[in-house]
């Protein structure tokens, strides 16, 4: 090789290495300027992982790309393969553009496995793919059908009372001239005036406690004062029917609550021991402090409950005995009145039952924090001469037997 080769030979050796060097610095130079840390890419993966909502991304044939656990768990995506009326779908919005909402609530019933009511939206995505955003509407279709049977309940029980005002409005006319006839009917029209005026005042009351309206702040309240109260309110009922309502000493607790309401409450259940109980019949009202909760106790030995209706008797308009309610003027709003009143105190009500024998319902409330931390107080139901009265319901029976609503 001549020197000029030789030469050439050099200058390109070193102008590749020159080269392979320049290179090397950028490569280094441009990992150094990548950023570190997670990408906007990452992100979205984890957004759509993450989603409450059901995600399926579908390509040109209908299958399966990209979806997110929640897809399984709403049943939009088994074994990887969409829903077929979620693909339809999505063939249609392919065709059609736009939006299209389907319907994919599962056509089996799987008991706690699958929501009841599942939405989807199925939109295009980018060309050639398709989105599929489902949801879990279970709650507010059951709310929606709560709404429903509740204004169907509403417009029945008023149409009750408000029939029965007409026809007897008009007997009154047709007995004008005769006076007994016209008092007789007078007092049903009262009677029935009466009774929907109760039914409106207590539709009033469940919408407040149902979260139409902002309750009262809670206070320290003197239960004592609450059995006092609705003792009042029941005394004339109770000596109507000839039945004794007894009451244990007063026990100097206290509760975290709105008076109002829990006086509302437990002359609900003292209206319906007294209701639901046979002339001449004992009704107990007691008081016990049990694991920071104040229980008050209404025991009667009325005709009882049986087993199936007890986790009903809470709901609204629900009667165990519609022949008897009707007679007593009953609106079949009470219970429910009670258990929305202990829930919104952060309690609970009991119920203990056996038909022919008797019932006790029990309200519990959180007891207003003592820093004395007494012990627990167990007071029984005795008459005048600490004579025990509710021994048909053992102390404590309510809580070890009934349903808990």
């Amino acid at each position: 090789m001549t020197a000029t080769g030789y030469l050439v030979l050099s200058i390109g050796a070193l102008l590749i290495g020159g080269t392979a060097f320049l290179a090397g610095r950028l490569t280094a130079g441009t990992r150094e300027a990548r950023p570190r840390g997670l990408t906007v890419a990452d992100l979205m993966a984890m957004v759509v992982r993450s989603s409450h909502d059901g995600i399926a991304v579908l390509n040109a044939f209908g299958d399966v790309v990209l979806h997110n656990a929640r897809a399984e768990e709403l049943g939009v995506v088994r074994n990887n393969r969409v829903d077929d009326r979620a693909r339809r779908a999505a063939e249609l919005a392919r065709r059609d553009g736009g939006v299209v909402s389907v319907d994919l609530s599962s056509l089996e019933v799987i008991k706690g496995r699958q929501p009841a009511a599942v939405h989807a939206a199925v939109k295009v995505l980018t060309e050639g793919f398709v989105v599929v955003e489902a949801s879990d509407e279970s709650e507010a279709v059951r709310l929606e059908a709560t709404r429903r049977d509740f204004v169907a309940n509403v417009s029945h029980e008023l149409k009750t009372p408000v029939g029965a005002l007409a026809l007897l409005a008009e007997a009154v006319l047709d007995a004008a001239d005769d006076r007994e006839e016209v008092r007789r009917f007078s007092a049903k029209i009262m009677q029935e005036a009466t009774r929907l005026g109760t039914l409106v005042t207590e539709l009033i009351a469940l919408s407040r406690l149902q979260g139409a309206e902002k309750l009262p702040e809670l206070s320290e309240v003197d239960v004592d004062v609450v059995v006092s109260e609705a003792m009042s309110r029941t005394k004339l009922a109770a000596e109507s029917a000839s039945i004794d309502v007894t009451t244990d000493d007063p026990s100097g607790l206290t509760v975290e609550g709105d008076r109002t309401l829990l006086v509302t409450a437990l002359s609900n259940l003292l209206e319906n021991a007294v209701a639901y109980s046979p002339p001449g019949s004992p009704v107990s009202v007691s008081r016990k402090l049990v694991d920071g909760y104040v229980e008050i106790a209404v025991t009667d030995r009325g005709i009882g409950i049986a087993e199936d209706q007890q986790t009903r008797v809470f709901e609204r308009f629900y009667r165990v005995d519609k022949a008897r309610s009707r007679a007593t003027g009953g609106t079949g709003l009470g219970l429910a009145i009670v258990k929305h009143v202990a829930n919104n105190h952060g309690g609970e009500v009991k119920l203990w039952s056996v038909p022919g024998t008797g019932s006790t319902f029990t309200l519990r409330i959180p007891a207003h924090p003592d820093p004395r931390d007494e012990p627990t107080k167990d007071l029984s139901t005795r008459g005048p001469a600490g004579q025990e009265l509710a021994t048909t319901v053992p102390s404590g029976a309510a809580g070890n037997h009934g349903g808990e609503l």
